[in-house]
């Protein structure tokens, strides 16, 4: 099973993170399929590559919660499905 998780990177104390497509049996750390975007929570950026997050979520990639909470803000579960919005509520 494929889920949409953060990878963290950076310094200490300075952490980003890549929003990957990832086996769910890979660590934090572990080799990713796909990078599909960037957070960084010190400057409230985020970058997200939004055809290949829709192509994994298509496919049954599931997202991990702070994913999810990322990609609302974002509006790409509202592009996904714009007629059932409960469903991933």
């Amino acid at each position: 099973m494929v889920k949409l998780r953060l990878k963290r990177c950076g310094k200490k104390q300075r952490a980003v993170y890549r929003i990957v497509a990832i086996d769910v049996r890979s660590r934090r750390g572990g080799r990713d399929l796909r990078k599909v975007g960037f957070y960084d929570p010190i400057k409230n950026q985020t970058y997200f590559n939004i055809p290949v997050i829709l192509y994994f979520l298509e496919q049954g990639a599931q997202p991990t919660g702070t994913v999810q909470n990322i990609s609302k803000k974002a509006g790409i579960f509202i592009e996904l499905c714009p007629n059932q919005q409960t469903k991933f509520n």
